[in-house]
């Protein structure tokens, strides 16, 4: 071969191994181009109304891809559950629906020392230690009332107060109450001796007896009470009696401390005293036989001493009044009080 086919062979011989590989990238366009236009309406197209459709391709083979047009994909993957049986193969089991209300804690009973220890001694160190702390008895005398009162009769004494010894929910409670003046001596005194049970956190149920020393004949009465916080901070107190001969008495009176400073209180009082039929040798008339108001202002000098002035007012209805008119004695009056108050 010459020198001048040499050279042209040489110079064409790039352009033919280029050939192939232009020719697969021109399918590859073409297939893009395509693909673009999947789903267009081409009839409505000038020129392309009463073009033949190409014949169907051939489905691709299991595996799931689509062949692109011109790309070779090798061959398809194959699945990897194909030929099994699934129809033996049981429904996963579902976790059960949690309930609509959550199960009710257990009680607590279990005490960890009992697994090793008595579970009678353990019960016993355990009610030492509730007496030890908190559930020992305890002691208090009160006089809430000690006074001196101008008004009724000229002027006289007054006093009330109240002692009891227990624990937390049991006691034991004595109380007394009585007035006087000075030209007569005791006109009203009684003892009552309680049994008194905690009923909830701000109240105690109390019975037991009272026995009236004055006025004469003396008297013994079956008591029902109660006594204690009441909404709004109110002391209040109330009792039934019923005495060996059949008469029924009541009584109300509530007190409510209004701190002004940490040491000056001024406390409004009130007392009702009622009677279910008329008693001739009490002087005690049927219905609201007296009632007391008073205002007080006391001056702590120490938490348990704290003296104090106020004004009373007191008044007799019905047929107590009627049983003092007729002794000569006034059925109202007001006056002024000097007294104390201490406990310890």
């Amino acid at each position: 071969m010459n020198r001048p086919a040499l050279a042209a062979l040489s110079a064409a011989l790039p352009l033919i191994l280029a050939a192939p590989a232009q020719a697969q990238a021109q399918a590859q366009a073409q297939a893009v181009d395509h693909g673009a236009h999947a789903g267009h309406d081409m009839s409505q197209m000038q020129g392309m109304g009463e073009a033949t459709p190409p014949p169907p391709t051939a489905q691709p083979a299991a595996g799931g891809h689509d062949a692109m047009p011109g790309m070779d994909m090798g061959p398809a993957a194959a699945d990897p559950h194909a030929g099994h049986d699934m129809s033996t193969m049981q429904a996963a089991p579902q976790a059960p629906a949690p309930p609509a209300t959550p199960a009710p804690a257990a009680a607590p009973g279990d005490h960890a020392a009992d697994r090793y220890f008595d579970s009678a001694a353990m019960a016993a160190a355990r009610a030492q230690l509730a007496r030890e702390h908190g559930g020992a008895p305890a002691a208090m005398v009160l006089l809430n009332v000690g006074e001196w009162r101008s008004g009724l009769g000229g002027g006289g004494y007054r006093w009330s107060g109240e002692g009891w010894f227990g624990g937390d929910v049991n006691r034991l409670a004595l109380k007394s109450e009585g007035e006087g003046s000075g030209r007569r001596g005791v006109d009203a005194a009684e003892i009552q001796a309680l049994y008194s049970r905690a009923v909830g956190p701000y109240f105690n149920l109390q019975a037991g007896l009272r026995y009236d020393l004055r006025p004469r004949p003396n008297r013994t009465f079956a008591v029902l009470g109660f006594e204690g916080l009441a909404p709004y901070w109110f002391e209040v107190e109330g009792a039934v009696f019923v005495s060996d001969r059949g008469d029924v008495r009541g009584r109300l009176e509530g007190y409510y401390d209004h701190r002004i400073t940490q040491r000056l209180i001024l406390q409004p009082r009130a007392e009702v005293n009622l009677a279910a039929g008329d008693e001739p040798d009490a002087k005690i008339g049927s219905g609201i036989s007296d009632a007391e108001i008073g205002l007080r202002l006391r001056y702590e000098v120490t938490r348990r001493f704290a003296p104090y002035v106020g004004l009373s007012y007191e008044r007799k209805f019905g047929h107590t009044a009627d049983f003092a008119r007729h002794d000569g004695d006034k059925i109202e009056g007001a006056g002024l009080v000097i007294g104390v108050r201490a406990w310890f």
